[in-house]
């Protein structure tokens, strides 16, 4: 549950929020929008919900579960029970997917808006001729679900802009753009980007400090970057970032050797029910296909790479990105199967046809994710090998913290806290017990003088609290060096009269 370094941080965002010297909203974040981490709040205030991960199991589960929910209903809309429930067979059973929903990752979240968003727009496109009280319901969850997905990540922004759009055409195409509920509800979309834009003018200084500031993506892509080399694969090519986009989407839904199979059988799908007059308002469904132009635009100018096994240059990255094409590919692979199962129906003289078909269509979904797991799920393995990387910080670092706060429980650290977030859990201490970079002007003052702000100063090499130990180093004792493999080093120090440890 702990695996991936950005699950780790969203659970302590949330928990800074009120385990903190000055409890406030401000510490919500900049770069990560905030519902997922004002979801989490509840749970990570139980503290061994917080220190194991558990915490972020509950919104995510609850997540994937209302999605396969809405995936099934979105696809009977269309489709008899068996052809829907594959889909949902596809859809639940993604060993990516049943990863991340034990974790507090953002994508099962994600998924699940998009799927509603998708389902509630279909309906409200079917029934807009109808009771107006229905259609105006159906209109305000799309626009709860639009404003939900704005606030978990950006692709939710480019979808609030094309589904609102749409629903304005279709209004105006019957005289009905002037609708009152419309327009209060147009109010509350419009709303939520802004109120972010004014949110991190208020907090950070920068109305786009999400965008450009010194943890955007664009920063980190700077820094990260080789003089006189491309970033990534795919920068500044948006045909290339197509191709990584789709190619990682296949190895997330698809065992390594069926993922051209997926892709055609997807595609043949599409096309039958594009060109099937029976499947009415089925273009609204192209909604779940936005996150192939969305994605392939961010990885050539959105400093959002991938990297995968398969590719140069052979690493996992942002694997989890391509999940966002699953609810795509499980409806697809409905209406596939809806064909397959219309050739060999069940009609009087040769049911056992149609059923030895059926089963052959879900043992194959379900052979697909056992071989998926087989081949360890790539979602699963670039989490692994976070954690692999932070394993010698987490296993050095918080054993020597503990011993000391054994014997001086109510011992005070001086120490960067968003970094390595889990060396404060792992130690079995409040973040309170902290003095971090949360603490705005109480942090500031410490950095002045380290020697007699806190009762240990944990510095690892290049960040501020060790810049401003190597500036007031009058008064400290390192006592502990800790070095790990491509990380920075740290060094604990103790004030040389700190009665603390006299």
């Amino acid at each position: 549950m702990l695996n991936y370094g950005d699950a780790v941080a969203h659970l302590h965002i949330a928990r800074r929020v009120f385990d903190a010297h000055q409890p406030r909203l401000d510490l919500l974040g900049s770069v990560w929008l905030p519902l997922p981490h004002i979801l989490l709040l509840p749970f990570v205030q139980v503290y061994s919900w917080w220190a194991n991960g558990f915490a972020g199991v509950i919104p995510s589960a609850l997540a994937y579960l209302a999605a396969c929910i809405g995936i099934y209903r979105l696809a009977r809309i269309w489709l008899p029970s068996s052809a829907a429930a594959l889909t949902l067979a596809f859809y639940a059973l993604n060993p990516n997917l049943l990863y991340l929903q034990t974790t507090a990752m953002t994508e099962p979240l994600f998924l699940c808006e998009m799927v509603w968003t998708t389902l509630w727009l279909v309906e409200w496109h079917a029934n807009i001729d109808g009771d107006p009280a229905s259609t105006n319901r159906r209109q305000a969850l799309i626009a709860i679900a639009l404003i939900a997905a704005v606030y978990t990540r950006y692709d939710g922004w480019i979808m609030a802009f094309l589904a609102w759009t749409a629903m304005g055409i279709v209004l105006l195409r019957r005289g009905r753009l002037l609708s009152r509920a419309f327009w209060i509800a147009s109010a509350f979309v419009v709303a939520a980007p802004i109120a972010w834009f004014i949110y991190n003018q208020l907090a950070f200084g920068d109305w786009l400090d999400f965008a450009r500031g010194p943890y955007s993506a664009r920063a980190i892509e700077i820094r990260t970057a080789t003089p006189g080399y491309p970033p990534h694969p795919g920068w500044h090519n948006p045909w290339v970032s197509f191709l990584f986009f789709i190619k990682c989407a296949e190895l997330d839904a698809a065992a390594l050797a069926s993922g051209t199979w997926l892709l055609v059988l997807s595609l043949a799908g599409a096309a039958w029910a594009a060109i099937n007059p029976r499947f009415r308002n089925v273009a609204r469904t192209l909604l779940l296909f936005l996150p192939i132009p969305f994605y392939a635009y961010s990885i050539a100018w959105g400093s959002v790479p991938i990297f995968m096994p398969v590719w140069w240059p052979h690493s996992w990255y942002n694997l989890r990105y391509g999940m966002e094409l699953l609810p795509a590919f499980a409806l697809c692979l409905g209406f596939t199967a809806h064909f397959v199962f219309d050739l060999f129906g069940p009609r009087p003289y040769k049911p056992r046809v149609f059923y030895c078909v059926a089963t052959i269509l879900f043992a194959a979904v379900g052979f697909n994710a056992y071989r998926m797991l087989r081949e360890c799920p790539l979602v699963y393995v670039e989490g692994s090998k976070n954690i692999h990387a932070r394993r010698p910080i987490y296993s050095q670092i918080p054993p020597v913290l503990h011993a000391y706060l054994t014997t001086h429980p109510n011992a005070v650290i001086l120490m960067d806290t968003s970094t390595y977030p889990e060396i404060v859990s792992l130690t079995g201490i409040p973040l309170r017990q902290t003095i971090n970079e949360s603490d705005l002007k109480i942090y500031t003052s410490a950095l002045a003088a380290p020697a007699t702000s806190a009762d240990l100063v944990l510095a690892f090499d290049g960040d501020a609290i060790d810049a401003a130990v190597k500036a007031n180093h009058y008064g400290l004792t390192a006592i502990h060096r800790f070095t790990a493999p491509n990380q920075p080093s740290a060094t604990l120090y103790v004030p040389t009269k700190s009665p603390s440890f006299e």
